[in-house]
């Protein structure tokens, strides 16, 4: 399963036709069926991974909801590492979207996911704080959903949305 994994995040480097993402973070491997719930009910047309997974059962239960792409976080160990880059960068329709997920103190963080990037993105979906964000910086998105599963750092539980149209959106949704 893990081979499949790879090879679809692969293939989807170039997205057309893709409306609604889901996004989702920090999810470190354990409860996650709040998410699972919300999503479901939204009918994301993809779904991104910002990091620290904690496990590929994760990614196995999103991609029952819809297609995954992830990039693995500082957390992650194994085989999520060995799957998953730190970064990846999609052309979503016509838009360019970076997905890293983060590291250091988060004062400074959207800076720190912006320079991991060589080109201009119009959108840069990051993790690794547990706080969302849903900035425009410099013409440029910051995302993050926040962690949907930490009860110690986070004030609560969140996932995103991005709506893909003639521009890009971000919603946060408590959980």
């Amino acid at each position: 399963m893990e081979q499949a994994i790879f090879k679809q995040k692969l293939e989807m480097r170039k997205l057309t036709n893709i409306k609604t993402v889901g996004v989702i973070s920090d999810t470190h491997g354990y409860g996650i069926e709040k998410a699972l719930e919300h999503f479901k009910k939204i009918k994301p047309n993809l779904i991104i991974h910002a990091g620290d997974i904690g496990n590929i059962e994760t990614i196995k239960e999103l991609e029952k909801i819809a297609p995954v792409i992830a990039v693995h976080g500082n957390m992650d160990k194994g085989p999520v590492r060995e799957l998953f880059q730190p970064k990846e960068v999609i052309q979503l329709n016509n838009f360019k979207i970076g997905i890293t997920h983060g590291y250091g103190a988060p004062l400074g963080l959207e800076e720190r996911v912006r320079l991991k990037f060589d080109e201009k993105m119009d959108c840069i979906v990051f993790g690794h704080s547990h706080k969302p964000v849903n900035e425009i910086i410099d013409n440029t998105l910051f995302f993050n959903p926040g962690s949907a599963t930490d009860t110690v750092f986070a004030q609560f539980n969140s996932i995103g949305i991005l709506i893909v149209n003639d521009k890009i959106e971000g919603e946060i949704i408590k959980i």
